[in-house]
This record gives structure tokens, C-alpha cells and sequence, in this order.
């Protein structure tokens, strides 16, 4: 068995030499990240959208959960589901990016200064 022949390692192969760096080619000034870039969005109002996306999520679980309950016949069971389900993960998903924050916060805290 040949493995140079194999079609798919020379194709693997060229790929490698498109996506590693060029040891030779200096540094472009593009392709450095700023530190200091301010112009991005502030952790604080992603944080607070983030929420609010939840919040909506839960306000249109509850609305259709009581349109069905109502007996609405523009609203199905599967789409109730599916949205108590969204609404569900989103929330779990906060929970856990809280209890990061408080434990890098308590992290930070304990150290000494």
C-alpha cells in the first residue's frame, strides 16, 4: 500500500500549507488584534440583551401556553412545546454563564493583591 498516492493526504497536505503561517513572511499590522479596540460592543449590554432575548422567549412560552389553554386554534401543541423548550434552554443557558461570573468574580476576589 502506497500512501503518498492517496488523493485524499495530498489534498490534506495542501490544505496544512494554506491555514499554517508562513514563518518567513513578517507579521501584517492587519493581522494583529488590538487589546485597547473600544469600538466593539460593551460586555454589559450583551449581557443585558442576552436577558432580555430570555425574557422575550418566556413571555412567548407563557403567551402561547395560554392560547392553547384557551383553546385558540391558530396555536398547536407542537409549536407550544417547541417554544417552552427554547425558552427552557435559554434560561438553563443564563443560569450557567451566571454561575461563571460569580465564580470568576469570587476567583478574582480572593486573590492577593
Amino acid at each position: 500500500m502506497q500512501i503518498s498516492s492517496n488523493p485524499f493526504l495530498q489534498e490534506m497536505q495542501s490544505l496544512r500549507g494554506e491555514i499554517s503561517p508562513n514563518l518567513r513572511s513578517p507579521i501584517q499590522p492587519d493581522m494583529i488584534q488590538k487589546v485597547g479596540n473600544t469600538s466593539g460592543a460593551d460586555f454589559g449590554e450583551l449581557l443585558s440583551q442576552a436577558v432580555g432575548g430570555v425574557t422575550e422567549l418566556q413571555k412567548n412560552s407563557a403567551n402561547l401556553a395560554t392560547r392553547l389553554e384557551m383553546g385558540d386554534s391558530t396555536v398547536t401543541l407542537s409549536d407550544t412545546v417547541i417554544a417552552r423548550e427554547k425558552s427552557g434552554v435559554a434560561f438553563e443557558a443564563t443560569v450557567q454563564v451566571r454561575n461563571k461570573l460569580v465564580e470568576a468574580y469570587k476567583e478574582i476576589m480572593s486573590m492577593p493583591v
